[in-house]
């Protein structure tokens, strides 16, 4: 019967992972690839959600997990069989969304090894529910009769990590920094559960910042300090609102007004970003997460003029499956 279900994960890896001959990952050797690059909470018919991939020799980490993220990594041509582990900043739902896809579908392909999940305090309480929401699923299998199947649990473990955390793996070493996505009051329960993280990956070749979500940081300014790659959210803060109020003009008041107290103070204007990548003094700033209110396409030059009026180094405005 194991014969049967390695059959069957075979026709499934056919229809998921049909890539290229010759795919960007293989051409290009690695790179940080911007999967999702649409903030939430609005969904978009052309982006999806934050997602991206560091791929590297000898695997491929994903770096938040938004909606949509494992469709993205077939169109980028990253089997799920790479996958060695996943870093997530924060618990937002935009960021999170796509990590039960993940899970599954390689449960389904009864792919290697053990996935690592990296993330913030309430990590491991978030993957113990997606594991158990497998449970249904990974019982019924293929409806084989004496199918052997894997235990989902044992396929995904979590590490959780908190400001000033350094993990090695093999030539990359990964730095996290607390950043300013949430401001509970200092010492409160929900300040002491919680942190929205910034990462550092520092690869022999260069340094990759990913901002996660973040107001203004001098945590984060000091963690992306000389990188050779700046991936920043950026939000358009009127113009989020106002699509925000559009798709629910019912929204309690109270609601709304905490959403923009989030949006103003929790994000990145585009000269906040620029003054950020000056400060920092990084070589090429991307931007991504990108809050627009719009959720089709949008002209990117206003934005990167307001960008480029703070910061005199490269801008590129990301698009899905972009490599850098």
């Amino acid at each position: 019967m194991l014969a049967v279900r390695s059959a069957i994960a075979a026709c499934l890896a056919v229809g998921f992972l049909v890539v290229p001959q010759s795919s960007a990952a293989e051409e290009n050797g690695g790179g940080f690839v911007t999967l999702g690059t649409q903030g939430g909470p609005l969904p978009s018919a052309l982006r999806s959600q934050p997602a991206n991939a560091l791929v590297l020799e000898d695997g491929v980490y994903l770096v938040d997990t938004g909606d949509g993220a494992a469709g993205r990594l077939a169109a980028a041509g990253i089997p799920l069989q790479r996958l060695k582990g996943v870093f997530i900043s924060h618990l937002h739902f935009d960021h999170t969304g796509g990590l039960a896809a993940i899970l599954g579908l390689r449960f389904q392909l009864n792919a290697p090894g053990v996935l690592t999940v990296y993330g913030p305090p309430g990590t491991a309480e978030l993957v113990a529910g997606l594991v158990a929401s497998m449970k249904p699923g990974a019982e019924a299998g293929y409806g084989v009769p004496d199918e052997q199947k894997p235990d989902p649990a044992a396929m995904v473990s979590v590490v959780e990590i908190r400001d000033g955390a350094r993990i090695e793996l093999g030539g990359l070493t990964v730095t996290a920094a607390e950043n300013t996505h949430y401001s509970f009051p200092e010492g409160s329960s929900l300040d002491q559960r919680f942190d929205s993280l910034s990462f550092r990956f520092d690869t022999a070749e260069r340094a990759i910042v990913y901002t996660g979500d973040s107001g203004p940081s001098e945590n984060l300014e000091k963690l992306a300090k000389g990188a050779d790659l700046l991936v920043s959210e950026m939000i358009d803060l009127d113009a989020t609102i106002d699509a925000v109020k559009r798709a629910n003009p019912n929204m309690p008041e109270k609601a709304l007004a905490d959403m923009a107290h989030h949006l103003s103070d929790h994000h990145l204007t585009p000269h906040q970003v620029g003054q950020l990548a000056s400060r920092a003094g990084v070589k090429h700033l991307v931007v991504t997460h990108l809050a627009t209110g719009a959720t089709g396409s949008f002209d990117t030059a206003q934005y990167i003029a307001a960008i480029a009026s703070k910061f005199d180094g490269k801008v590129t405005i990301a698009e899905d499956l972009d490599r850098f």
